[in-house]
């Protein structure tokens, strides 16, 4: 017998949608698998035990009592399907501690959107994934307990930010999870744990949609261990369709979802892809990508060609001083955190080193470095459009080992942070979507990045299904799955 843990995202979703199995049996299967690990692999911070049932019990009654929505897939595409809130994000009532000590123990007072929209879709939280403080760097180690640890080799970080939800899903302690994106924090932990990772567009998702933030860079985008998966939550984290929102997949003629998009109509289409090993960081910091990152990249463009695709390689764009904006954007930001000079003395030293340079940064140079990514993001979009996808690296390293991270030096933390991510920061910046794929493990995760056109996660969801039907990642799984 298939263990629940085992099953898909979609097959759960239609167990359940059936009646074969309740919220309740899933969520308790999910709570146990999870308590039992967790110990070793810090994938959550909060384990909500006893919400969580009372959720799945609710559920459960209102199915009975004829509620229609748990059998709408619709209407409600996670009804009964357990997921953690990435611990950056409020939940009415859960503590909410941005993995930071000073704000260990402060219970949320409302829900933001995001929480809001997965619950409305019939998500089951068990609680807080794991990330570092406050999200900023690209690993999931912080002082509030033990670091996250990769299930591939436990010696080994997830990545990060969304390090904890990347764990959980590889272990198979969620069949899914949410996360979010301000430089490549969903397509690095899902590299470095062999996942498939999305970062839409900028706006896609409206309960973490970027617009309205510093630069437009931080995003929500699902991880997932199929692309079937990864296409339902997004159909989850993005809500209802509804013609107001611009941002949406429904157009004249076009599937309600994109799990319905994906499933019903395959990519048949002779694509024209780029493949590109250039990063804005270089003329800041040496970049070189190991042997294994290459050879993945080189293997997945061999693969679509052999499948009928027009691959080619190129170069950049004049990233016109792109790193020391790119810094500057992000101290500023970290300069609004909300931590007043006491607190700051409890922080972690890189992100008291990174307010302490955004709140010295002067209001002209903050807005130069806007300016040069505006001008950075047209550039890339235009040098881009003539493809349907450009290929790179998802990371330039194998996954780095706990402890790898200078935790004292700022200005050495932020470096070894680039030299191991150089590719994913310039696709926030550009607003564009992008997908983390799973093309090797051997032994460690491999992953390979694909750069969408504005707006075309669907794209990319095909483009990731032709690759996946060929190399079957969905159906690897870490030594610590078990």
């Amino acid at each position: 017998m298939t263990e629940l843990h085992e099953r898909s995202a979609v097959e759960l979703r239609r167990l359940l949608a059936r009646g074969e199995l309740t919220a309740s049996e899933l969520t308790r299967h999910g709570l146990d698998r999870l308590e039992r690990a967790n110990g070793r692999l810090r994938a959550f911070t909060t384990i909500t035990r006893d919400r969580a049932l009372e959720r799945a019990a609710r559920l459960d009654a209102e199915r009975a009592a004829g509620d229609p929505s748990g059998g709408d897939e619709l209407a409600a595409p996670l009804w009964g399907l357990p997921f953690g809130d990435k611990d950056l994000v409020a939940r009415a009532g859960v503590p909410t501690s941005y993995g930071s000590v000073p704000f260990v123990d402060v219970v949320a007072d409302h829900d933001d959107l995001l929480v809001t929209t997965m619950d409305a879709a019939g998500g089951v939280s068990l609680g807080k994934t794991n990330c570092p403080e406050f999200g900023f760097p690209s690993y999931t180690e912080n002082r509030i307990g033990p670091p996250a640890r990769n299930p591939w080799d436990e010696r080994l970080g997830p990545g990060g930010s969304s390090g904890g939800a990347a764990v959980a899903v590889a272990a198979g302690l969620l069949p899914f999870a949410p996360g979010s994106d301000g430089g490549g924090s969903i397509r690095i932990p899902a590299a470095a744990c062999g996942l498939v990772g999305l970062k839409p567009s900028r706006g896609r998702v409206p309960g973490g949609s970027g617009v309205g933030a510093l630069a437009g860079l931080p995003v929500a985008g699902p991880i997932a261990r199929s692309v079937a998966d990864t296409a339902l939550l997004l159909d989850g984290m993005i809500g209802p369709r509804d013609a107001t929102w611009p941002h949406t997949l429904r157009a004249p003629g076009a599937e309600a979802s994109y799990l319905a998009a994906l499933e019903r109509t395959a990519r048949t289409d002779t694509l024209r892809i780029a493949v590109s090993t250039w990063s804005p960081w270089a003329p800041w910091t040496p970049i070189d990508v190991d042997d294994a990152s290459l050879a993945a990249l080189d293997d997945t463009a061999r693969l679509l060609e052999r499948l009928g695709h027009r691959v080619e390689r190129i170069g950049g764009v004049d990233d016109i001083g792109y790193a020391e904006a790119f810094r500057a954007v992000w101290q500023g930001g970290a300069a609004a955190l909300p931590v007043d000079d006491e607190t700051l003395e409890r922080v972690e030293p890189l992100t008291r080193w990174l307010v302490g340079v955004g709140r010295a940064l002067p209001a002209g140079a903050l807005a130069g470095a806007l300016g040069a990514l505006a001008a950075f993001e047209s550039r890339v979009v235009e040098a881009y459009s003539g493809f349907d996808a450009v290929l790179t690296p998802a990371l330039a390293m194998s996954p780095r080992p706990l402890g790898w991270y200078d935790e004292a030096d700022g200005e050495r933390n932020f470096e070894q942070q680039v030299r191991y991510t150089p590719f994913t920061s310039y696709v926030n910046v550009s607003g564009l979507p992008a997908i983390s794929m799973p093309v090797a493990a051997d032994p460690l995760p491999v992953g390979v990045q694909a750069i969408g056109r504005p707006g075309d996660e669907i794209g990319l969801l095909r483009l990731a299904a032709i690759l996946e039907r060929e190399l079957e990642w969905q159906n690897r799984r870490a030594p610590g799955w078990a």
